[in-house]
């Protein structure tokens, strides 16, 4: 079963070593070797017998679907194994506190410590062993090898020490929960579970703050527990301060504990010399515990906030700066505006700071899945060197655009070129300046032409307004001439094409059809004989013959049923007319 079908677009997880993390170079003998897998020159790893694949968990999170639906599996696995685990945490404990365990469930309670037992044992027996490691640089995935370096791991002696079967002693002791106090030392999964989880969950800083929480709580369980066993210890009801047998007695305790750590007061005052030491202890531990507690629960809301703490800075500097300068008001609401719409489109302000720690072949990945599928559909750029092509998706930047922005004007010269990631524009003109010759959607180009163009042909020959909220790709044509230098075969392809696009039949005729003597240029000049003939010259020189002599009646005649094969083809070129349009801005 293949694995990969291509490279991941964005690492899910650090590859892990022995003693730490891999170089990039590492990285990259990672990434041939799966490269290996996807073509079926390395067999697929999978339990003989078992009849499904284990991938690689402790190394490479994919993207593909086989490889991310393996790695689930085993973070699946992995919340049994901690699931186990927290059972001994939290029940042990109270068991050897609380009257809970009697001699008529006590097959209850047999039952799930050993099903507990067998996970342990199944995760150290059959999962564990089979987790792929790197050696050198190289993934190693021979079964043998793999056994050995989980066993000369520490992982593997706390593993085997958690089994210690110290139940034995239940045959001379009597079924004591101490005895199982060996299964807290699994502990070493448990944290394994936070990491994987917190790599595929989308708001791990949920999960975060609900882990902090528990801690607390935990914390809570154990004091309830002593102090239960004290009450117990120096008899229930013996004196004020323990506690008097009443009511549900974990919940009574629990209710102690809370008061205690968090030094709510209130309390009875201890009486014996032991009541106060353990109460000394309490407030102690409770003033530190808890105080470590608001830390890491103020640092983990913070990492969660930390983009829209540095989103509000942004923004309460820009407004200060424009009050500063006494900024219009109007234009202080399109920054703010600029600023709200930005944040929850993109839920940051600059998508390029997340990419710039990235190595370049991860910013390649990422750029290719955003921005290709877009690009690749541009005919201008259709043909080029594929190489040349994922270069220049690199350069692509994200803008922006306010209802009524103008993204360009007409006249001005053209130095990018846009593609519409989300939102809409409008091609306006006319004598009014608001006439919509054509609205672009998501998806649409516009603006490669003139990245190329040569002479005045860059000149934008229209205005393009936003209309609503745009979201605009754009690429700059410094940007491209730099990626065309090592391409010369794509920059002489691009060139063809540009000429091309400007002296083609569809061209001439509008130019030659169009009233306004200005849009007459050279260019026109050279293309009328070229695909007209000797009509079209005839047409030119009548056009420019403006204070001269008129023209003989035979060879007017010839020019009018010209005009009239002219308006025959003008139906038919309407739509290409637009289309060249908003390709020249």
């Amino acid at each position: 079963m293949k694995l990969f079908e291509r490279m991941p677009s964005v690492c899910k997880a650090v590859i892990k070593a022995k003693n730490g993390y891999f170089e990039e170079s590492q990285i990259e003998n990672t990434f041939r070797f799966v490269s290996k897998i996807s073509t079926g020159t390395v067999p697929a790893l999978s339990f003989e017998g078992w009849g499904w694949c284990l991938g690689d968990f402790s190394l490479c999170w994919g993207v593909d679907t086989a490889s991310l639906s393996l790695d689930l599996v085993y973070v699946l696995w992995l919340f049994f194994v901690t699931l186990a685990w927290n059972w001994n945490v939290w029940l042990i404990p109270m068991r050897w506190a609380f009257p809970y365990q009697t001699p008529s469930n006590i097959y209850l309670w047999l039952l799930a410590d050993y099903l507990c037992d067998l996970i342990y044992i199944l995760d150290i027996m059959v999962f564990q062993p089979r987790l792929q490691f790197v050696r050198g640089g190289d993934i190693v995935f021979d079964k043998k090898d793999m056994r050995k370096n989980y066993m000369k791991t520490f992982r593997f002696k706390m593993d085997v020490i958690s089994l210690v079967p110290l139940e034995l002693f239940y045959f001379k002791t009597g079924i004591n929960p101490l005895l199982r106090f060996p299964r807290l030392l699994k502990v070493m999964s448990f944290f394994e579970f936070n990491d994987r989880l917190e790599a595929i969950l989308t708001k791990a800083y949920v999960y975060r703050v609900i882990r902090t929480t528990s801690y607390l709580l935990y914390c809570l369980h154990c004091n309830a527990c002593l102090f239960y066993w004290i009450s117990a210890y120096e008899g229930l009801g013996s004196t004020k301060w323990v506690y008097d047998g009443k009511g549900n007695s974990y919940i009574r305790c629990y209710y102690f504990a809370v008061k205690t750590l968090i030094t709510i007061g209130g309390l009875p005052e201890p009486t014996t010399l032991f009541e106060i030491i353990f109460q000394l202890i309490n407030y102690f531990v409770g003033v530190f515990a808890f105080s470590i507690m608001i830390g890491q629960m103020r640092d983990v809301v913070g990492a969660a906030t930390s983009g829209q703490t540095y989103y509000r800075a942004c923004m309460d500097n820009t407004v200060k700066y424009m009050a500063s300068y006494r900024i219009p008001k109007d234009v202080q609401n399109r920054v703010k505006t600029w600023y709200n719409y930005t944040w929850q489109s993109q839920g940051m302000l600059d998508e390029q700071e997340l990419l710039v720690q990235l190595p370049d072949k991860m910013r390649l990945d990422i750029a290719v899945d955003v921005n290709y599928d877009i690009v690749s559909k541009v005919s201008l750029f259709q043909g080029c060197d594929r190489q040349m092509i994922f270069d220049m998706l690199k350069s692509l930047r994200s803008v922006v655009y306010l209802p009524g922005d103008y993204v360009c004007k007409k006249g001005e010269v053209g130095r990018e070129m846009y593609i519409i990631k989300a939102g809409e524009v409008q091609v306006v003109g006319g004598p009014d300046g608001k006439t919509v010759f054509v609205t672009l959607k998501s998806g649409s180009v516009f603006g490669e032409i003139s990245l190329l163009a040569v002479g005045g042909g860059n000149r934008r020959t229209a205005n393009v307004v936003a209309h609503g909220f745009a979201n605009l790709f754009i690429l700059d044509k410094k940007d491209l001439n730099e990626i065309l230098v090592h391409y010369p075969e794509s920059q002489k392809l691009l060139r063809k094409k540009v000429e091309d696009f400007f002296f083609n039949e569809s061209d001439a005729k509008d130019l030659l059809q169009t009233p306004d003597k200005a849009l007459i240029p050279v260019i026109g000049r050279r293309l009328a004989p070229r695909y007209w003939g000797c009509w079209s010259g005839c047409l030119v020189r009548m056009q420019r013959r403006v204070g001269n002599l008129p023209l003989p009646s035979v060879l007017l005649a010839n020019v009018q049923s010209l005009d009239n094969k002219i308006d025959e083809l003008r139906s038919r070129i309407s739509y290409q007319r637009d289309i060249t349009n908003c390709n020249n801005l």
